[in-house]
C-alpha cells in the first residue's frame, strides 16, 4: 500500500473530480451527436456566473458579457431563465467597450453600416450591406445605448470563441435569436 500512498485523494478532492467528471461526460458523450449539439457543448462547457456578482436585480432581465471567457450570460426578470451563448470579442483591448449599457433597440434582419473608424481601418468596407446572408450582423441584432455597439448574429460561425470583432458581441444566429426573443428593450447589459 506504501506505493500508491501519493495517490491517495482528500474527500474534498474526490467530490472536485467526481463534480468535474460528472459535468463533463454528458458532453463528451454529446460530442459524437450532429452539428447542433456540438453548439450545446460548448455553451454547456462555459462556467455558469452568478448574476448577483454583477446586477443589484434582474428588472427588466441582465446580461453579462465576459470577453475574457468570450461568454454571454443571460437571466430573466423572475429568474426562471438562465442562458449562455459563446459569443465572439473586440479584436483588440482599444476595441472594446466595457461597462453597463442597455438595449434600446431590437432589429430582426438588421442592415449594416460600418462606422467611421471600420472605415478608416478598412476602406474596402462597402458604405452599406442590406440584410441578408452577407450581412456581418446576422439575423438579428440588438442595439446598446453606446452608439455603434450591438450584440448581433453572424453568418461567419468561424468568429465564435475568439477575438473577431470591430467592437461588437457576436453570436450564432440560432442563439441571437433566441436571445431576441428573451429580451425586451430596457434589459440591462454589462459587459466585464
Amino acid at each position: 500500500m506504501k506505493k500508491f500512498d501519493k495517490y491517495k485523494l482528500s474527500r474534498r478532492q474526490f467530490a472536485a473530480s467526481a463534480t468535474a467528471f460528472g459535468v463533463a461526460a454528458p458532453n463528451i458523450l454529446r460530442a459524437q451527436s450532429d452539428t447542433q449539439d456540438a453548439v450545446d457543448i460548448r455553451v454547456n462547457s462555459y462556467v455558469s456566473q452568478d448574476w448577483r456578482d454583477y446586477f443589484s436585480n434582474l428588472r427588466k432581465g441582465a446580461i453579462l458579457v465576459d470577453t475574457t471567457r468570450r461568454t454571454l450570460n443571460y437571466w430573466s426578470e423572475d429568474e426562471s431563465v438562465h442562458r449562455i451563448y459563446p459569443t465572439s470579442v473586440p479584436l483588440t483591448p482599444e476595441l472594446t467597450r466595457l461597462g453597463r449599457t442597455s438595449i434600446v433597440r431590437k432589429r430582426i434582419g438588421p442592415d449594416w453600416r460600418p462606422t467611421p473608424q471600420m472605415l478608416i481601418r478598412n476602406p474596402e468596407y462597402p458604405p452599406y450591406i442590406a440584410p441578408g446572408p452577407e450581412n456581418p450582423l446576422g439575423t438579428h441584432a440588438l442595439y446598446l445605448s453606446w452608439t455603434y455597439y450591438r450584440i448581433h448574429g453572424t453568418n461567419d460561425t468561424r468568429k465564435i470563441g475568439r477575438q473577431s470583432s470591430n467592437g461588437c458581441i457576436g453570436l450564432y444566429n440560432e442563439n441571437i435569436a433566441d436571445l431576441y426573443d428573451l429580451t425586451e428593450i430596457g434589459t440591462q447589459v454589462l459587459l466585464i
